[in-house]
C-alpha cells in the first residue's frame, strides 16, 4: 500500500519548524488512496502540524506529493479541488449564514467573482443534508453550537466534492451520536472512491479506520493496518502502557489500564 502507485499523499524526509523549534524530524509516510488512514499519537508529538504539512498550508523542507505529484507545482486552484480541509477549531465569519460557509467549499470551481452554478447549490445541499444541518442553512454561524457548527464546517469540506479529504480532530464538539454519523460519512467518502485521512485523540474511533499511523516526537513510529497486532503494540507503547487494545463487539476498543495492570504489567 506504500508505493507510489497506490499512494495519495507522500512525504519525504519532511521537517518542520515552528517558532525556530523543530517539530517533524524527516519523516517518510505514503498514505494509500482509497482508504481511511487515522493519524494517533500522544499530545505534542506532531500529528497537526504533519496533517498541514501535508495539505500544504505550513513551510517545511524535504518533499510532499499529492497524486503522484510535487504538491508545491499543482496551481492553487487545481490543489484546491483535489484536496479538502477541515481544521482544529476553526473559525469563520459569524454573520455568514449557515449556507454561505457551506458554498464557500465551492470556490475552487468557480470563476473569479461568479455567481455559484446549479451544481454548487446541489453540492452544498447534498453536504449539508450529509451532515445533518440542511436544517438551519438560514442561521448565522454565530448562533450556532460548537456541535452545530462543527457539522456547518463538514458540510463545508465535503461540498469541495475532493478525492482527498483531510481532517484534523473532526469529532471536536460532537455528541456520540453524531460520532458515529461522521464515521458513516467518512466511510462512504472511501467507498465512492476518496481517500480520506484523519488525526484523532478518540483513539477507539481511530481504531475504526483501514490503517493508523503512530507518531511520537516528530516521527512516524508505525504505519499499518488496524486489525493488526503490531499496530496494537504500537498505540501501546507509545502511550506508555496506559492503554490497551481489545477486541469488543467485534470492534478493536483501546481502554485506559487500571492501576494493578500498570504495576503488573512487564512492558
Amino acid at each position: 500500500m506504500s508505493t507510489a502507485a497506490v499512494a495519495a499523499l507522500q512525504a519525504k524526509e519532511l521537517h518542520v519548524a515552528l517558532g525556530g523549534a523543530p517539530v517533524l524530524r524527516g519523516i517518510d509516510l505514503a498514505i494509500p488512496a482509497g482508504r481511511w488512514t487515522a493519524i494517533a499519537g500522544p499530545n505534542g508529538a506532531g500529528k497537526t502540524t504533519l496533517l498541514r504539512a501535508l495539505a500544504h498550508l505550513l513551510p517545511y523542507r524535504g518533499e510532499v506529493r499529492l497524486q503522484g505529484r510535487d504538491a508545491g507545482a499543482w496551481p492553487h486552484k487545481e490543489r484546491a479541488r483535489a484536496l479538502a480541509w477541515l481544521g482544529q477549531n476553526e473559525t469563520g465569519a459569524e454573520d455568514l449564514l449557515a449556507r454561505d460557509v457551506v458554498m464557500l467549499g465551492r470556490l475552487p470551481h468557480q470563476d473569479w467573482l461568479g455567481s455559484p452554478s446549479a451544481a454548487d447549490r446541489a453540492a452544498v445541499e447534498a453536504a449539508m443534508q450529509e451532515t445533518q444541518c440542511w436544517q438551519w442553512r438560514g442561521r448565522t454561524l454565530g448562533s450556532l453550537s460548537g456541535g452545530e457548527r462543527q457539522r456547518v464546517l463538514m458540510a463545508r469540506a465535503l461540498a469541495v466534492r475532493a478525492p482527498l479529504l483531510l481532517m484534523d480532530e473532526p469529532l471536536a464538539n460532537l455528541d456520540p451520536p453524531h460520532q458515529s454519523d461522521w464515521l458513516g460519512m467518512v466511510r462512504r467518502h472511501v467507498a465512492r472512491g476518496g481517500t480520506a485521512v484523519s488525526v484523532l485523540h478518540e483513539i477507539s474511533m481511530a481504531l475504526q479506520a483501514d490503517e493508523l499511523v503512530v507518531v511520537d516526537q516528530g516521527r512516524v513510529t508505525h504505519q499499518g493496518a488496524c486489525a493488526d497486532a503490531a499496530t496494537h503494540r504500537a498505540l501501546e507503547n507509545v502511550f506508555g502502557g496506559r492503554i490497551a487494545v481489545h477486541a469488543v463487539a467485534r470492534q478493536w476498543v483501546a481502554l485506559p489500564r487500571m492501576e494493578n495492570e500498570l504495576v503488573s504489567d512487564p512492558n
